[in-house]
């Protein structure tokens, strides 16, 4: 493939990265006053690379066109829907931030050209198609991450969770690094389809020893158990913003990657790594849901139930089957709707003051004082419940029944039991909001931003979105497929 042909395939990744250069030298000029415009610009950035995206999507992208440098970057259908979630949630984590950080008085440019880049290191991720391409994505993505867990440099909490974070993700990157450094040696490759025609014939001692260790570094990335522990501390102090960030679009190219070298670096050895993936779904299920129940910290619990949910993301990769690929990208789509609903909502919880409510106590009877926000929240803690018929029931019926396919009922049945475990902690939501005396603390009023994300994320994890389930159902099914051809 010539040059311009893989310049063509990676224009949105360069939409990212010249703008993220661009808003740097306008924040370097224009100051803190230039906050604003560099976040609409951002934004604009992240809609330009959505649509240059999408018709790769729907066209169901694969094969050799779309392979760029000489095998190093792949910008098929899987990586072309994982981006679109990426850049949706990148986007909206710029639109809640202005209101939450004018308040601290620390809305800076900088923000906004994180996130960029954040984004852009994500991208690169999900189109990787060799070790280096990985390591690139991830690292630019990381050091962005480290920053923004940091931002509010003089707030005690962001600063221990950006130092948590930081030594915490070197460690795993450290792991991950070494992994690949004996995949390398062993196979003689850093491509995807060389290290799976590689050990074709069967895993060497050294070969094995690799991946558990690239496995074990991208269960710190999805914060998957037991590389988990990073997560609630992380989660509560960082600011609101760059945690419902770091929730959903992270996640999603992290899991993204994950399935990419599990199905085409590692395709032919499934057996090798299914029982770890295994082990780490059902462990994460129960420790998200176990350690959940205890939690006063509206944030730390929503971190336990993204712990939760990485398990039964899991479950679909830990089918090996094209159709747990597909499952798994279905939940992801509602997962990140379901993320950005309820930090949205944890974003609009403000006394009369604009100060930040995140406990339980702060909102008992929420029902009676702000009665619309309240039942946004129960929708979404439904959803995130599984509870029928919203979407987040829907997106655990599929993995479900891609792991009775693939043979796996003993993990689907874990799944289920599991499952009711969780129930009991969204329903302390319910519990508090409608049934406990008024407290009266939630009286800041929103911007009309907040309310226009969070309608949407309610309505797109309500029943009125089975209409479009046979949509998304072809889509992911489509990409899936492009594994299949790149492995």
């Amino acid at each position: 493939m010539d040059l311009m042909s893989s310049i063509g395939l990676i224009i949105p990744e360069l939409i990212l990265s010249v703008s993220g250069l661009v808003l740097l030298l306008v924040a370097a000029w224009g100051g803190n006053d230039a906050a604003k415009p560099v976040s609409i610009a951002a934004c604009i950035a992240l809609g330009g690379a959505f649509f240059l995206v999408a018709p790769s999507v729907c066209a169901g992208a694969s094969g050799p066109d779309t392979l760029a440098f000489y095998g190093q970057f792949r910008a098929d259908a899987f990586a072309g829907i994982a981006k679109l979630m990426i850049y949706a949630a990148a986007g909206a984590a710029l639109v809640v931030a202005p209101a939450y950080f004018e308040r601290l008085n620390a809305m800076r440019p900088e923000f906004a050209i994180l996130v960029l880049f954040a984004a852009l290191g994500m991208s690169i991720m999900v189109s990787a198609a060799d070790l280096l391409t990985l390591y690139i994505g991830l690292e630019l993505n990381s050091l962005a991450a480290y920053v923004l867990a940091a931002y509010l440099r003089d707030d005690d909490k962001s600063a221990e969770a950006g130092l948590k974070y930081f030594v915490l993700g070197a460690l795993a990157s450290g792991i991950l690094l070494f992994g690949m450094s004996l995949v390398y040696g062993f196979t003689g490759t850093t491509s995807f389809t060389g290290i799976n025609a590689a050990i074709a014939g069967g895993l060497s001692g050294g070969q094995l020893f690799g991946l558990i260790f690239v496995l074990a570094g991208m269960a710190f990335k999805i914060s998957a158990v037991p590389f988990h522990m990073w997560t609630p501390d992380v989660y509560e102090g960082a600011p609101t913003p760059v945690t419902a960030f770091f929730a959903s679009a992270p996640k999603v190219a992290a899991v993204a990657l994950l399935a990419r070298l599990s199905l085409e670096a590692f395709g032919s050895q499934a057996a090798a790594w299914q029982q770890v993936v295994t082990f780490a779904a059902i462990a994460s299920i129960v420790v998200g849901a176990l350690g959940a129940i205890g939690q006063d910290n509206i944030k730390r619990l929503l971190a336990f139930s993204s712990i939760n949910n990485v398990g039964f993301i899991l479950i679909g990769l830990a089918t090996a089957t094209l159709a747990g690929a597909s499952a798994m990208l279905v939940y992801l789509a509602f997962y990140v709707a379901m993320t950005i609903g309820s930090f949205v909502a944890v974003l609009m919880l403000k006394d009369a003051d604009g100060n930040a409510l995140e406990t339980f106590g702060d909102i008992k009877g929420l029902s009676t004082t702000n009665p619309a926000l309240a039942w946004c929240l129960l929708l979404i803690m439904f959803s995130l419940a599984g509870i029928p018929p919203l979407m987040g029931f829907y997106g655990k019926l599929v993995v479900f029944q891609a792991a009775v396919q693939a043979d796996l009922l003993p993990l689907a049945v874990i799944g289920i039991a599991a499952s009711v475990i969780g129930a009991f902690y969204y329903l302390k939501f319910i519990k508090v909001m409608f049934f406990d005396e008024p407290v009266d603390r939630v009286q800041g009023t929103s911007d009309w931003s907040h309310w226009a994300l969070l309608v949407i994320s309610t309505l797109v994890i309500s029943p009125i979105a089975f209409l479009g389930t046979e949509w998304l159902g072809n889509l992911t099914d489509m990409a899936a497929a492009a594994l299949a051809v790149a492995g």
